[in-house]
Order: structure tokens, then C-alpha cells, then sequence
């Protein structure tokens, strides 16, 4: 009994030996494999926030370049990537055309927490983004209100807006321009008003250049708009569709839809408890306000290639 006893003790002491060593022979990819776990996911994060700041520099340079003044694009971008990120720096930006279109790379060494180990002190990290613009040329106002291209052209001297000079815009008499002729009417019993979406379940209508869209009836807004939905809208911009021609009467009268522009809405009075301001008189039906040159970022709007330019620009981040 006590040679087996002391044959298993010898028998222990080897394999605590043998164990040691496998230990030490698998220490350098256990630490090679830390490496990969914790460096690699340390990566990972830092080129999630460089494609943040790179995001937020496109879409930046972008809107400058849409509204007409590119300026200085380097110090646009950098300025951008300082403010997400802090100490990374950024590549000139590469304008290009058909469509429009910046791409901004931004780039920032990344110090290893394990990988010297293995040799790898640090890694520069890279992240690119590219935002496209263009005109509108289909989407969802938040106003179901249709202007004339007749009207656009009157208020702009035939081209794009450069002022902030506020207009009164009668429904539909169009402030006395002579667009609509001796009837003051485009169409019989159009006030320029659109049939909403979900048949009137919202304050909203969708249409696309080139297509023709009914009238709603009568000179109060559209079914679905309450007096909240439009109150909300004074002293904000809203990309509204612009029409070349009308037809019909009534609820069968049509819009066809020209281009978008943007309009700043500052007082209205569509009658009864629409009435922000009242810039007409009596019981006239009017909206007061400005063509503006704008820039889109919203989900709203779509681009293309066909679109007439009036002043209003959707981006979208292509990456």
C-alpha cells in the first residue's frame, strides 16, 4: 500500500510539471487571441464613431454646395469631424457630378491594448461618406396646398428666390398676378388645395412631377388638416408642389405637378379657426410668406434627373 501510495504521488507531480508547461506554451495565443477580442472590437467602435463624424462632415459640405456656395469644403469637413470625433482629420472632399455628389474620408490612428504584443503598436482607422443632392421630384407636403408655376415665376422675376421679401398669396385670386385670368380661378371650385392621403386621414398629400392629382373642393383646407396640423407650420419651411397646367371642375378638377419649392410660411387665413395673423381681409382666403432657396435632409422628399431646379435641394447619404 504505501509503494502504490507513493508511486501516485510521483505520478501527480509529473502531470502539475507537464500541465505547467502546456501553460506556458499556450500563453502566447491566449494573448494573441485577447488581442484579436479586445483590439479588434476596440476598432470596430472607433470606425463606428469616424463613420459618424465622416456622416455628419458629407452631409455638411453637401448642404453648403446645394444652396449655391461650396466655400471652404476642407474646413467645413474638419470642423464637422472635430465636433463628433476630436482628434481625427480629414481629406479634402471630392466634389463629382451626375448626380451631384461629396464624398468625405476621415482618418485617426488607434492605439492597441494588446496587440504590441504581437507586434502591432496601432492602426489607422479610415471611414468614407458620400451624400448625393438633387431637385425633388416626388414626395409628401405636410401641406396639401398646390402652388401655379405662373405664381412661382411672378413673385421670383423668373428664376430662382434670392429674397426673404414676405408676399400675400390670395386663394385663389394668387395675389393679383394675372395668372389666373378674369375668373380668378384655375379650376372651377379649386381653391388650390389637394386631395389628402388615406382619404383624408392626414393633412398630408403625395404626388410626383409629371403626374396629375384631384383638387379637393371648396376653399378650406383639405379633409384631415386640423387647425393644430396647420398652426404648427407658421414660421417653418415646406417643400409644396408647383403645377403648369389644370383641368377639370370641381372634385374631378386635376393639378399637374411642374417641380417643388420651398415656401416660408409666416401667417394665413384659410377661414373659420385657420387663421394665423390674417393677412387678407374679410372673408378672402390667403397665405402669407416666401419662396426660399432650401436644403433637404428629410425622408420626405426623393430626387431625380428630370426635376426642374426652383430653389429646393434633397440630400441623401449614399455612403
Amino acid at each position: 500500500m504505501q509503494r502504490l501510495t507513493s508511486r501516485i504521488r510521483r505520478r501527480l507531480a509529473g502531470e502539475h510539471g507537464a500541465a505547467a508547461v502546456l501553460l506556458a506554451l499556450l500563453l502566447v495565443p491566449i494573448l494573441g487571441f485577447t488581442a484579436i477580442a479586445v483590439d479588434v472590437g476596440a476598432l470596430y467602435a472607433e470606425r463606428t464613431r469616424l463613420q459618424t463624424a465622416a456622416d455628419a462632415a458629407a452631409l455638411a459640405v453637401a448642404r453648403d454646395c446645394a444652396r449655391g456656395a461650396c466655400g471652404d469644403m476642407r474646413a467645413t469637413a474638419q470642423g464637422m469631424v472635430d465636433a463628433n470625433l476630436g482628434d481625427a482629420s480629414a481629406a479634402p472632399p471630392v466634389l463629382a457630378s451626375d448626380p451631384l455628389r461629396v464624398t468625405v474620408t476621415g482618418s485617426t490612428p488607434t492605439e492597441h491594448w494588446f496587440a504590441p504584443v504581437i507586434g502591432h503598436e496601432s492602426t489607422q482607422v479610415r471611414a468614407t461618406a458620400t451624400v448625393a443632392w438633387g431637385a425633388p421630384d416626388a414626395g409628401t407636403a405636410m401641406l396639401p396646398l398646390i402652388f401655379s408655376w405662373c405664381e412661382f415665376k411672378a413673385q421670383t422675376g423668373g428664376g430662382l428666390p434670392s429674397t426673404t421679401t414676405e408676399r400675400t398669396i390670395e386663394l385663389p385670386k394668387k395675389s393679383d398676378t394675372g395668372c389666373t385670368g378674369p375668373s380668378d380661378m384655375f379650376v372651377p371650385g379649386g381653391f388650390g388645395w389637394l386631395t389628402t392621403d388615406g382619404g383624408g386621414t392626414t393633412c398630408r398629400a403625395t404626388s410626383r412631377v409629371g403626374g396629375r392629382f384631384t383638387s379637393e373642393p371648396g376653399n378650406n383646407p383639405s379633409r384631415g388638416c386640423e387647425t393644430d396640423d396647420v398652426a404648427a407650420l407658421v414660421g417653418r419651411t415646406v417643400l409644396l408642389p408647383i403645377f403648369d397646367e389644370a383641368g377639370g371642375t370641381g372634385s374631378s378638377a386635376w393639378y399637374h405637378v411642374y417641380g417643388y419649392a420651398a415656401f416660408t410660411i409666416t401667417a394665413y387665413h384659410f377661414g373659420g379657426q385657420y387663421d394665423a395673423g390674417k393677412p387678407c381681409k374679410g372673408e378672402d382666403r390667403c397665405i402669407r410668406g416666401y419662396f426660399t432657396r432650401f436644403v433637404d435632409a428629410g425622408n420626405s422628399f426623393s430626387y431625380g434627373p428630370g426635376a426642374p431646379s426652383l430653389g429646393a435641394w434633397v440630400l441623401r447619404l449614399v455612403r
